[in-house]
């Protein structure tokens, strides 16, 4: 079975590595692998994965290779899982393997590579698209510096590449999922201080469950400009205009051609106790024959009592996101989250943020230096009546202008995550979902939903 031969390969390769994790000190793994730099190692005791992370190329040391990967393992069980009673158990095991290589030919030129595998087993509905990918390009890019001294750089990286930016509610990585996204394209990055500002048009390829069988759409699906300002002690602000398009987008209003330009800004800072993450966006285009009229507003606030046992972190999360206030009028007023993470309202999430109101109080106690716990309550409700209901990525799911209820339900988790090293670590948690009075008028006869998964990630 092909489980039993992964985990098996897996274990020897963890246990050889970290037989040099001890006194590893210069380890700084990233949510982007390619934002790694190893360059310190060149004059660092030669441990087997220090050799790992620089070999040198050249004779000066100025070229030199690194290579990594990760190794992750999860199990998960859905019991009614879409709201049906009876429906019964379901279980999933999931895997990812991942390696990459990062030649640096000098300061100014490199080139990175990743191949990875999601695999999926068990599911008796089979492998959902975020669950399997059994092998693909993740990342394969050059990446020249045009600029570079002690108070500007200017970048291109041109090939297929992973984005992250803000808090992942509009572009992730989708580090949550089995499968990680990715574009391929060009980017400008400029940094200079306390600012910095990234240009990019991409394309994202559909996504198929098989070996490098990923189709290239050969059309611009996402461009625009990301830029961060830092003001010292004063936060940081996030300005963003991003354009998309699909050929064949399905709302509750119907599927269509959308062209959706997108301009927000989000303003974030820590200190003092004190967390802020606030995010607003507005968009604009055309679906069809009709317009485009859609907004999203976010708050993420809390207080880390600093001075108290497990220095507890009590936080608020609420989201308003538009929907569409009548169906059938040519005309659209849902959000598109566009390439959004999948788990941003909860690690096991069942609607997307989409013609959505949130209200998520959640408690985080840091237990000791490797263990932390979390719980959290997030109630949720349909922004309009006349709108339906959406999946994670953001795809339409269940229409809703069959019920004037707007109460969807509420999600109570539980989790707890343990770092055993830098590079080892393992995750528990439970959701239980209770059905609220719109999900008990679209699915008939309804039932509350359960989920519970345990993760193990081993990232070199």
């Amino acid at each position: 079975m092909r489980i039993f031969r992964y985990v098996r390969a897996a274990v020897l390769f963890i246990a050889l590595c970290s037989c040099s994790l001890e006194r590893l000190s210069a380890q700084s793994i990233k949510l982007m692998r390619y934002d790694e730099d190893y360059n310190k190692l060149k004059d660092s005791v030669r441990t087997f994965y220090h050799r790992l992370k620089f070999i040198p190329v050249s004779a000066d040391q100025k070229t030199y290779l690194t290579l990594g990967g990760e190794l992750r393992y999860e199990y998960g069980g859905k019991i009614n899982e879409d709201w049906i009673r009876d429906q019964g158990y379901n279980a999933s095991f999931l895997q990812r393997y991942s390696v990459y290589a990062d030649l640096h030919t000098g300061n100014n030129l490199r080139f990175f590579a990743q191949l990875n595998s999601g695999l999926e087993d068990g599911s008796k509905y089979g492998p959902a698209p975020v669950d399997e990918d059994q092998l693909a390009v993740q990342n394969l890019f050059a990446e020249v510096n045009l600029l570079k001294n002690d108070r500007h750089t200017l970048a291109l990286r041109v090939g297929r590449q992973e984005m992250n930016y803000g808090s992942g509610r509009l572009i992730s990585v989708r580090e949550g999922t089995t499968v990680r996204q990715y574009f391929t394209g060009a980017k400008a990055m400029y940094t200079s201080g306390r600012f910095a500002i990234d240009a990019f048009v991409m394309e994202a390829d559909e996504v198929n469950p098989g070996v490098f069988d990923n189709r290239p759409t050969h059309q611009a699906n996402l461009w625009g400009a990301y830029a961060n300002l830092n003001i010292a002690g004063g936060g940081n602000f996030d300005f963003y205009y991003l354009g998309s398009r699909r050929d064949n987008a399905e709302f509750e209003e119907g599927s269509a051609r959308e062209m959706r330009h997108t301009v927000a800004t989000r303003y974030w800072k820590s200190g003092g106790g004190f967390i802020y993450n606030l995010e607003a966006a507005y968009q604009f285009g055309e679906f069809g024959q009709g317009k485009i009229n859609a907004w999203t507003g976010a708050i993420d606030i809390g207080y880390t009592f600093e001075q108290l046992k497990f220095k507890p972190s009590l936080n608020l999360r609420n989201d308003y996101i538009s929907g569409d206030q009548k169906a059938g009028d040519g005309n659209l007023q849902t959000f598109n989250p566009l390439y959004p993470k999948g788990g941003y309202f909860g690690f096991n999430p069942l609607i997307g943020p989409s013609n959505l109101i949130d209200l998520h109080p959640y408690l985080v106690m840091t237990m000791s230096e490797k263990l932390s716990l979390q719980a959290d309550v997030v109630l949720n409700w349909r922004y309009a009546e006349g709108d339906g209901i959406y999946r994670p990525s953001g795809n339409f799911n269940t229409a809703g202008s069959v019920s004037d209820h707007r109460f969807i339900g509420t999600a109570y988790l539980l989790s707890a995550d343990y770092r055993f090293n830098s590079m080892l670590s393992a995750s528990v948690g439970g959701q239980y979902f209770k059905v609220g009075s719109f999900i008990k008028d679209i699915v008939n006869p309804a039932a509350d939903s359960r989920f519970f998964n345990i993760q193990i990630s081993y990232k070199f």
